[in-house]
This record gives C-alpha cells, structure tokens and sequence, in this order.
C-alpha cells in the first residue's frame, strides 16, 4: 500500500461573488506545481484562467496511468518504445465523467510487436491501471501503432 498527496490551494482576491471570485489555485505534488482552473464553460465568463481544470486532469491521469504501464510491459518483451502519444478525450455528461477515450500512438524502434501482441499489450496496461480499476467511467482504449 502507498500514499499519494497533492495539496489544492486557492487564495480570494477581490469580491467573493459567484460571478467574479477567481477560480484559479495551485496543484502541488511534491516539488511540482501545476496551476489550476475550473473548466471554462462551467464557471462565469473572466473567472478563470490558465491553468488545468479537474476533468483535464482526470482524463490525463487515465491516459499517463495506461501510457506508463503499456511502457513497462512493453520493455518486460523486450520492445522499443520510441514514441508514444496519447489524444485522450473525456466526455462529461451533466454530472460525471462518462467516457473517456485513450487513442495512444505508438512508435517502436527495432522489432514491433505484431498487431495482436500490440492490442494484447494494451488490454494488459488497460487491467492493471490503478486509475481506470478505480473509477465507473467508461474507459475505452483505440490504439494506434505507427
């Protein structure tokens, strides 16, 4: 078992009004910061900013969990990954994140697998993310090998 933290910190500046409170903060995770921001068709218009907004950070999360699992099996067969990049979308229905759809490209150097071990290798990252194994969102995995 192990922990994982990130620490959310929001501090006002100016009015606390529902259509003008900034909803920009931080994301921390140990010596990293991220700024974060609520989605922009979700908050009144100047309320924002840049930044990640938590359902961007959620579809990443799912994408980076398969990505580095599908690293790990890979290099366990001894395959080459030279590149690999995920178009991941989430699809946000009225109350939770429904779908989300890993569409990975995949570049191996050297000896690739065939097409079936390939689809077999993500099936494999896909059951052992720790991410997808913990939520009810569909998650769909397209892959691509280049």
């Amino acid at each position: 078992m192990s922990e994982h933290r990130a620490v959310v910190a929001w501090q006002r500046a100016g009015e606390f009004r529902y259509g003008s409170y900034s909803r920009c903060h931080v994301l921390r995770f140990d010596d990293i910061v991220v700024a974060g921001t609520a989605a922009p068709g979700n908050v009144p218009a100047n309320t924002g900013g840049p930044g990640v907004d938590p359902e961007q950070a959620f579809v990443g999360a799912l994408s980076a969990c398969h990505m580095l699992w599908f690293l790990h099996l890979a290099c366990q067969k001894g395959w080459t990954v030279e590149r690999y990049v995920d178009d991941a979308v989430g699809v946000l229905d009225k109350t939770w994140m429904s779908r989300v759809t890993l569409r990975p490209q995949v570049t191996f150097s050297g000896t690739a697998p065939e097409e079936g071990e390939f689809l077999a290798l993500h099936h494999r990252a896909h059951e052992k993310c720790f991410i997808a194994n913990s939520v009810k969102t569909d998650v769909r995995v397209e892959p691509c090998l280049k």
